[in-house]
């Protein structure tokens, strides 16, 4: 009988390989045999180290045991009741987990064009979150931008912000191995803030006039107070990431005084169909992701840090729960 092997958190920092049934496809189903898939060294190991308030959202959604997972890049080879026949074949990215096979509605995948590679195209959901924030940030041609936070988030927005035009982009991070990471672009300012003040940095080589947006992407709620010190009157905040906790925030002296716009940008902000002031969909976002990786806009390749076949994702995570500040991108290889 086939199997299918499946990343599971079991409890706090307790991974497993477990072995589970081939899922069946359901009407308008398909069956994906995955290929690769990315660990999101963000979502999931907060979930696998439990480091969240238990009120909080997170304990709501990261219950154990905790199938692990939501970059998947694989090959349809089923479709339920209801499906055409046309998707067998096709190589998708969707949301499914870490496992050899999963079942999933045909209505949220994504066709991959044949120029992206696998490892790149698991990129997607990242992508998409950050898309999606940009664009709540109304980030636009010129402006200055800061970016607290060099994780794959962070990084992927210092790109987006680019191709959308903001000059200069702050990319601020305290791991000198992800400030290497960036690309070598005059229009990104590498800074390290325990080597220099942001917002000194940042007045300086804006003639005085401070950042138009600040994107969070620390998770560290403690930081955010000090990040706005880098904004402009009236200047956008950004909050793209998920911070675990509360943050000690004056409002009047940080947000009323200097009349700051704070912005939410969780992936679940996206529109659930195209509208016509907003029609930009996860599908949509996912659609010129792999546009720009196919006609070379964006390479991703050089955030890939850590590749290896599934049967190592046990050590993987217990590497990463350990130090996770030489990773970036670590990909999952599921082929055989």
């Amino acid at each position: 009988m086939t199997t299918n092997p499946t990343v599971v958190f079991t409890g706090p920092r307790q991974i497993v390989l477990e072995d589970r049934e081939v899922p069946s496809p359901g009407s308008g189903e398909l069956l994906i045999r995955t290929r690769t898939t990315l660990i999101s060294t963000g979502t999931e190991l907060t979930i696998l180290e439990a480091k969240y308030p238990p009120d909080s959202q997170w304990a709501r959604y990261g219950k154990f045991p905790f199938v692990a997972g939501y970059d998947n890049v694989g090959e349809v080879v089923e479709v339920g009741p209801g499906v055409e026949k046309t998707w067998l074949g096709r190589r998708v990215a969707t949301y499914g987990p870490h496992a050899r096979f999963v079942c999933l509605p045909a209505a949220g995948a994504r066709p991959i064009r044949e120029q992206v590679p696998d490892e790149q195209a698991a990129f997607f959901t990242i992508a998409e979150i950050v898309m999606n924030g940009v664009r709540r940030g109304r980030v636009t041609w010129g402006e200055a931008v800061v970016v607290f936070g060099l994780g794959l988030l962070g990084q992927l927005t210092v790109r987006f912000c680019r191709l959308a035009g903001a000059r200069p982009v702050f990319a601020v991070d305290v791991a000198t191995s992800r400030l290497a990471r960036l690309p070598q672009d005059d229009g990104i300012v590498a800074v390290n803030p325990r080597e220099t003040d942001v917002a000194e940095v940042v007045e300086n080589l804006t003639r005085g006039r401070r950042a138009d947006v600040v994107l969070e992407v620390t998770g560290d709620p403690e930081l955010i107070p000090g990040q706005v010190a880098a904004l402009r009157r009236m200047g956008r905040f950004v909050i793209l990431s998920s911070p675990k906790g509360p943050s000690l925030f004056d409002f009047h002296d940080l947000c009323n005084g200097p009349s700051l716009t704070i912005i939410g940008a969780h992936n679940m902000s996206h529109p659930r169909c195209e509208e016509g002031d907003n029609p930009w969909t996860q599908l949509r976002h996912a659609e010129l992701f792999f546009d720009l990786v196919a006609q070379g806009e964006l390479d991703l390749a050089p955030l890939i840090s850590h590749r290896a076949p599934y049967t190592q994702a046990p050590e993987l995570y217990r590497m990463l729960v350990e130090d996770r500040s030489q990773a970036m991108g670590v990909v999952l290889d599921w082929r055989e």
